[in-house]
């Protein structure tokens, strides 16, 4: 497991390997978008006004860098709105609300 360390309040979170896979995959993908739309990474990081290790650690899924940073270098992508479907289908919480909603309560017990 990866630990981050939260410089504010020197807390640090376990970054499940599942969890490090999944930002490696966006990282990838995002990597991907830049070189489909022919981008350099000078280009990508100074419109997104961030620096090139800060871009590279982004395309390398790295959980350090803000999301505020991958939201830029999204927007730069024309990807910003893809930001908008995460969790945006929400099956699971879908069916605990209705499951929720099926339990009916007991009535008062009889003194």
């Amino acid at each position: 497991m990866l630990t981050i360390s939260n410089i504010m309040n020197n807390r640090s979170i376990a970054l499940l390997p599942k969890a490090q896979k999944i930002l490696g995959q966006f990282g990838e993908n995002i990597k991907f978008a830049r070189l489909r739309r022919k981008l350099s990474t000078e280009q990508v990081a100074e419109r997104a006004g961030i620096n090139r290790t800060t871009l590279w650690n982004i395309e390398r899924g790295m959980p350090t860098v803000t999301i505020g940073a991958y939201c830029q270098v999204l927007f730069v992508l024309g990807l910003a709105e893809d930001l908008l479907k995460v969790a945006s289908d929400d099956e699971l919480g879908r069916r605990l609300q209705d499951a929720e909603l099926i339990v009916k309560k007991r009535a008062p017990k009889k003194k």
